[in-house]
């Protein structure tokens, strides 16, 4: 997943954007709710995950003027202020979910997965499957033909990606954005290193191979060369 993590306390948002990496999705950070607003309206997020109050814009105008411009990306509210009318006025605000502080990080990750989950069929999914290789999500676990292949967490994300997107060309500049977060080209091969590295683990020994190079357009994981 991609997040927004829109929280003036620094300390908390570092908190929370390492947790997020760790548990293998990709953060972002904005420290004010003008720069959340501008991030959450160029960026391609998953789930916005927002404080109520912030500098400059609190947080439920944030959401309020996200929803007037018809944006319907998920939105976890995250506040002190916890009382049942704070978070009804967040909810009718525009927020899909509302978490009082202080809150253990395993509930958030839990709210904001299901929340992404709700949003498209792709997202549900827990457990991908092209061929006879599967990936669970939630174990942590990838197989082939019953086989367990053993991934680092960056080849666990590349995987991820490309089987949400199975059947299609992921271009190297998808690749760069939702598994680096990098929204420029590096100028290295960091790329071509993972992907002959993944190929190794999830092609190498078996018949058939999933992973395809399409010369001039990016890479694409299916069952076949068709």
């Amino acid at each position: 997943m991609r997040i927004l993590v829109i929280e003036d306390d620094i300390a908390a948002a570092e908190y929370i954007v390492k947790a997020f990496g760790e548990s293998g999705h990709l953060a972002d950070h904005a420290a004010d709710g003008e720069d959340g607003l501008h991030m959450a309206r160029e960026g391609d997020y998953d789930v916005l995950v927002v404080d109520r109050m912030l500098p400059k814009r609190d947080g439920l105008s944030v959401i309020e003027t996200l929803r007037a411009e018809d944006r319907q990306t998920p939105v976890l509210i995250l506040s002190a202020l916890g009382q049942v009318d704070d978070r009804v006025r967040g909810l009718r605000a525009g927020g899909d979910d509302y978490l009082p502080k202080p809150y253990a990080f395993s509930e958030l990750l839990a709210r904001v997965e299901a929340l992404a989950r709700r949003r498209t069929p792709a997202a549900a999914a827990t457990v991908l499957k092209v061929a006879d290789l599967e990936l669970d999500r939630l174990a942590r676990r990838v197989t082939r033909a019953g086989t367990e292949i053993v991934l680092q967490p960056r080849e666990f994300r590349l995987l991820e990606y490309l089987m949400t997107h199975a059947g299609q060309v992921v271009t190297r500049t998808m690749l760069l954005e939702n598994v680096w977060d990098y929204h420029f080209d590096p100028q290295t091969n960091v790329i071509d290193v993972h992907i002959s590295r993944l190929r190794s683990k999830i092609d190498k020994g078996f018949s058939k191979p999933l992973l395809h190079t399409m010369r001039g357009a990016g890479y694409v994981i299916r069952d076949g060369i068709r």
